[in-house]
């Protein structure tokens, strides 16, 4: 890498980061009746208890999410818009553990979606053990088995991990197919955590513009 000269990096920063904060400042909300419900799916990433209310990885600014996404929930309920909630569920020797503190084992409470999301149902749950969903084979299967549906609502947790890499991925996906995709990402049901130098509003910022110049309709919100 080209050697820094540190304050003109700093400084340069400090404007570009003002930018990019006037770019997600003002973006736009969308209505949930722009899209077709039959070319539709919310997609609800990781509101499990692991990163919610127990675990090393718990985090009172995911749990914060909550009102919004069952807000969210209920309103693509209502128009009909098939729900898939991903919950991250790791074997005990995943490689991820290298990375993160030992987290959401298979088959205990923390790889349980909250109750509040799992009280409200009619959603297809999918356990993945990666930080990336798409990866699961049953979720491609349902994306075979559901090729009309090119509009994905992406909600959860976190932003610049689980949401950053399913949505990319996702956009790619399509591309790769020459296929005209929505991935809409609403700032107010995504988050991600503090811990250290891990400041979640600045990665929330950068996964947000990451997300932006690389396709991803990001927005507000989605509003009825």
């Amino acid at each position: 890498m080209k050697a820094i000269e540190r304050d003109k990096f700093i400084n340069k920063s400090k404007e570009t980061l003002k930018s990019i904060l006037d770019i997600i400042e003002g973006f736009p909300s969308i209505k949930l009746s722009s899209f077709k419900s039959e070319n539709t799916a919310l997609i609800i990433m990781d509101m499990i208890n692991g990163f919610v209310n127990e675990g090393p990885l718990k985090s009172d600014r995911v749990k914060e999410l909550i009102p919004e996404t069952l807000k969210l929930i209920k309103l693509c309920q209502g128009s009909k818009i098939p729900i898939i909630a991903f919950a991250d569920s790791h074997s005990k020797n995943c490689p991820e553990f290298e990375s993160y503190p030992e987290h959401c084992i298979m088959g205990t409470s923390e790889s349980q979606l909250v109750k509040e999301i799992n009280e409200i149902g009619d959603y297809i749950l999918i356990n993945k053990n990666s930080t990336n969903g798409i990866l699961e084979k049953e979720f491609l299967k349902w994306l075979e088995n559901n090729s009309n549906v090119t509009n994905f609502i992406i909600a959860g947790d976190c932003t610049d991990l689980c949401i950053l890499q399913f949505s990319l991925a996702l956009k790619a996906y399509f591309n790769k197919k020459n296929i005209n995709s929505n991935t809409i990402v609403p700032v107010n049901v995504v988050e991600t955590y503090d811990l250290g130098l891990h400041d979640g509003n600045l990665m929330n910022v950068f996964a947000l513009y990451n997300m932006w110049v690389n396709g991803v309709k990001v927005v507000k919100e989605i509003e009825a």
